[in-house]
This record gives C-alpha cells, sequence and structure tokens, in this order.
C-alpha cells in the first residue's frame, strides 16, 4: 500500500499477500484499517510508522487472522473512536468487533451471508450491513445487543457500496444491479421546538427556564 498525490508515494507499507479489497481511516486519522483477499485484516498506526521509519515497510500494529473470507467491509464507530467493525466474505459471513488498541475480538456474529459493506449510524446506536445472495439485503442491527431491527430488500444484486447524508437519516446503496437506492433506514433528525411565549411580563422574561 502507498499514500500520497502524484507519482511519489509519502509511504510504502507491505502487509497482504492478495489484492487490498478494503481500506478505512479512521476517524482521528490516527489509525488505518486494511482487509485482503488473503482473509487478513491490518490496523496501521501513524504514529508507530513515524516512530520507526527505519524499521521496515511492515509496520503494523494488529495483524488480525480470525476471518475465514476476503475482508471487504470496513466501519469505524463514530462513538467510540477504537471500536472497528469488518465483515468477511461469502465463506465466513460474520460481522466481526474489535478493540484496535488491543487487538481483541469484542464479538462475532454470523449474517448468514456474505457481508459487502458496512454503516453506522452517527444518532442512534446502529449498524447497517449490506449483502450478497440470496436477499441482496440491507440489515439494520442494534448494537451492542446485535438484535436485527430490520432488513430492507430491493436489489436483485450483491450491495457494493453504501453511503450516509449529512445529517445521517438517509442512505444510499449501490449494487450489481447497476441501480442506486435511497433509504429513510436511520429515521427523521429530531428539530428542536420553538420556545412557547411568555404570558406576562416581567424583570426575569429575557432568561431561559431550564426546569
Amino acid at each position: 500500500m502507498t499514500c500520497g498525490s502524484g507519482a511519489m508515494p509519502c509511504r510504502r507499507t507491505q502487509g497482504h499477500s492478495q489484492e487490498v479489497c478494503g481500506l478505512k481511516w479512521s476517524g482521528s486519522g490516527q489509525q488505518l484499517a486494511s482487509g485482503g483477499n488473503d482473509n487478513l485484516l491490518h490496523i496501521w498506526d501513524v504514529s508507530m510508522a513515524s516512530s520507526m521509519p527505519s524499521a521496515g515497510s511492515n509496520q503494523w500494529l494488529h495483524r488480525l487472522e480470525d476471518h475465514t473470507a476476503a475482508v471487504k467491509a470496513l466501519a469505524w464507530c463514530p462513538f467510540q473512536s477504537n471500536l472497528l467493525a469488518t465483515g468477511g466474505g461469502g465463506s465466513d459471513r460474520c460481522i466481526k468487533f474489535w478493540n484496535t488498541h488491543t487487538g481483541a475480538c469484542l464479538d462475532s456474529v454470523d449474517t448468514g451471508s456474505q457481508v459487502c459493506a458496512l454503516l453506522w449510524n452517527k444518532n442512534e446506536r446502529e449498524l447497517l450491513s449490506s449483502h450478497r445472495f440470496t436477499k441482496n439485503q440491507l440489515t439494520l442491527w442494534k448494537y451492542p445487543s446485535m438484535v436485527k431491527m430490520a432488513e430492507l430488500t430491493g436489489h436483485t444484486s450483491r450491495v457494493l457500496f453504501m453511503a450516509q447524508s449529512p445529517d445521517g437519516c438517509t442512505v444510499a446503496s449501490a449494487a450489481a444491479d447497476e441501480t442506486l437506492r435511497f433509504w429513510n433506514v436511520f429515521g427523521t433528525l429530531e428539530v428542536a421546538k420553538p420556545a412557547p411565549k411568555a404570558s406576562h411580563t416581567g424583570m426575569f422574561n429575557s432568561f431561559n427556564h431550564i426546569r
């Protein structure tokens, strides 16, 4: 893997023996997760790489081998910076949760089909996964119980990619059936109601009441 712009990379790292099919930076930009067709998940730490510039190119923080198929789906948790969700391919079918500080696998859930993409709800503790055969569905899970809350169907081939709207409520999905679909899966953002007008006058009317 290389990072940089133009013809010259700023850093080259090597850890996967086959194609890298998933890359995702953490929200802080401190850690990078990479998943490959070799069934491996690597966690790379920026500070570790910069502190050992001459130690070689294989300076991953964690090398995680629990998945039994390609690791394409990666999603960093928005409310816990060291929590990473990953999804395995057709012979794995699992969503796994990792503590990226320690490298520990916190939980593993068999979804029953290939996990193509993962997306956290920005406003609630929920996780959305997209899948392949047989349903080509999106599945909404409650975290951390991983109770299945809903299944969204409509695509006729595997759902390759998901993106969230800026307000966090709408999800766009792109599939191998060459269609885009938009889902109001994460609910409606609550809008603060205006405060009622005071029915009397007095010296304290300009203050907001909190109780």
